[in-house]
């Protein structure tokens, strides 16, 4: 048996563009995979953090079988390191055995804008004029969707600008080309007022803004937080909007700002509507209000990219 495939940040990168990470995981869905049996990830805490386990079969519905070890610690930053870090095990699905290893982060940051590109881009694809985006953070998520939206939309619709939102900008990692602006001041809620497009992607636990900033035309996409009592959106912008999730179950275990807009009365269990169904085009948002698409990451998504990755680098 040969040896695994060892797969670092840079070849993970290089081998599956974004836009082609948005096209594996539309047409996983489109395929039949049903988020709503993957396997639960776990979660197990450490003095420094936490460890998430994050195993999936697929459903069935691919050729390997797969498991992310990752690793959250909230203080890394401060010391100049990531604050997610980990490793994934891609496995053949008859045999299990090991197929590939591949840098956990860089395939985080590959698979996650994915989901979000791939959940909002009919929406998106729907309108004609440049989009306004208003990005909030400043690590690699904030980035990484910046550069996934642009790959999806190359060529079908312009991205006139980018603005990034920051609680500091002095120590802000700037997107390239984006106008780096303070959050909470009158220039972050102009640039809210305007976008055609929200990207949160903070460690933040309380609302970021004021729902009423949020235009009726307006997507918003929420990655930052996976725990039940964190949430980055208020509950009177869910109240509003069409809110999209991986999976109900998923999201009401894990996703806070769904979590706490039920717990306010603002949003009710049925109201949420899976991705497979937005991505497939069984459900069809109401295009005048708000499009919320709040993910956690699920273990499929990794799978269905990391599967991306592999055939690609071969």
């Amino acid at each position: 048996m040969s040896a695994p495939l060892v797969l670092d940040a840079a070849t993970v990168a290089a081998a599956c563009p974004p836009a082609d990470a948005v096209a594996a995981i539309t047409a996983a869905l489109e395929r039949g995979l049903d988020p709503a049996v993957d396997l639960p990830r776990q979660a197990v805490p450490l003095a420094a953090g936490q460890f998430l386990l994050m195993p999936s079969d697929g459903g069935g519905g691919l050729t390997h079988v797969g498991i992310k070890v990752a690793t959250v610690a909230p203080a890394n930053p401060a010391r100049g390191l990531p604050r997610i870090q980990g490793s994934y095990l891609l496995l053949d699905a008859a045999t299990l055995g090991v197929v590939a290893v591949l840098d956990g982060t860089a395939l985080t940051t590959l698979r996650t804008p994915a989901v979000s590109v791939a959940g909002v881009l009919g929406r998106l694809l729907a309108g004609s004029a440049p989009l306004r985006v208003a990005v909030l953070g400043s690590g690699p998520q904030a980035h990484g969707h910046v550069a996934t939206l642009a790959g999806a939309l190359a060529g079908r619709r312009e991205i006139a600008s980018v603005a990034q939102l920051v609680r500091d900008p002095a120590r802000a990692a700037a997107i390239g080309g984006a106008a780096v602006v303070r959050l909470g001041t009158p220039a972050a809620d102009d640039a809210l007022r305007a976008a055609d497009v929200v990207v949160c992607a903070t460690s933040a636990r309380e609302p970021l803004f004021d729902a009423r900033l949020i235009a009726d035309t307006a997507v918003v996409v929420a990655v930052g937080s996976h725990e039940p009592d964190a949430r980055e959106l208020p509950a009177e912008l869910c109240a509003r909007a069409t809110v999209v999730v991986e999976d109900r179950g998923a999201a009401l275990r894990e996703a806070g700002d769904v979590v706490l807009a039920i717990a306010d009365g603002a949003l009710r269990e049925q109201d949420l509507v899976p991705l497979r169904d937005v991505v497939t085009g069984a459900v069809r948002p109401d295009p005048a209000r708000p499009l919320v698409l709040k993910t956690t990451g699920m273990s499929w998504e990794d799978l269905v990219v990391a599967e991306a990755v592999l055939a690609r680098a071969r």
